[in-house]
């Protein structure tokens, strides 16, 4: 009886795979509780535990339900809806503020969000300080921020101001100084969050070419905003959310047509 050799099968190159997703979402649903009564220190939740006084959730609500959503690396997205559809939301999941009550997230590279202009700031510190700071929180080293920073205050054009604590900066100004160090530290994956309404015209057009050379250099980025010629300009894939559902994906003119056209 002849013997037969089986052949193994020829694995992939490496080459040949497809690149992983810079993020992923799959069966994504998120949760929020609201509770009856919140303690407000800890004296107040040992005497609750003391005298066994439950806290009782109030209600639920879904902020995100089963979203499913892969964004390759290099691609510039929108992300679109009314108010409470889920957009930032899906932000802060992505960046790992919020933890998804179902499903999973996968991202690939270091994350730079801007999805509260100024979290990570301490109104006491100096501009400089904070600088330093916000660069800590998003995880850099000292080396790698010291290897940025004179590029940070150029592009916020605030050298004047580095001494000055935080707490007489106006809104734009901490605006400006946010986004600096953010569009600066040059990340894999950009989130930004309604920030290009913010500062003055001049600064806002620096912010876009910045953006632009960003994506252009193979940076992805993520992008909440109801200015929809912004959007058009900044990328080319749209995803319209309504009630924490996706509605709507694909290029950013048809996307932006329909939404345009059901509000």
């Amino acid at each position: 009886m002849p013997s037969s050799t089986a052949t193994p099968a020829s694995s992939p190159k490496s080459s040949d795979r497809a690149p992983a997703p810079a993020v992923e979402l799959r069966a994504v649903s998120k949760r929020f509780y609201f509770y009856e009564h919140r303690t407000s220190s800890l004296r107040e939740w040992f005497i609750r535990r003391v005298l066994r006084r439950p806290i009782h959730v109030g209600h639920t609500a879904f902020s995100l339900r089963d979203v499913s959503l892969r964004v390759e690396p290099g691609e510039s997205v929108a992300l679109l809806g009314h108010n409470g559809s889920g957009k930032s939301t899906v932000l802060r999941l992505v960046a790992g503020i919020y933890r998804p009550t179902a499903g999973d997230i996968t991202t690939s590279g270091r994350i730079t969000a801007v999805i509260e202009l100024g979290a990570g700031f301490h109104p006491e510190l100096t501009g400089a300080e904070n600088i330093r700071l916000y660069g800590a929180v998003l995880g850099l080293t000292r080396r790698e921020l010291q290897g940025h920073y004179d590029e940070i205050v150029e592009f916020a054009q605030m050298r004047d101001f580095l001494d000055t604590p935080l707490k007489y900066y106006s809104s734009g100004m901490e605006a400006r100084l946010a986004f600096s160090v953010a569009v600066c530290l040059e990340p894999a994956i950009l989130l930004l969050d309604e920030v290009l309404a913010v500062g003055d015209r001049e600064f806002r057009e620096r912010c876009l070419e910045r953006l632009r050379a960003f994506h252009a250099r193979g940076g992805t980025l993520m992008l909440v905003s109801h200015e929809l010629e912004q959007v058009r300009d900044l990328c080319s894939r749209g995803v319209w959310l309504r009630d924490g559902a996706v509605v709507m994906d694909g290029d950013i003119d048809a996307v932006l047509d329909a939404y345009r056209g059901q509000r």
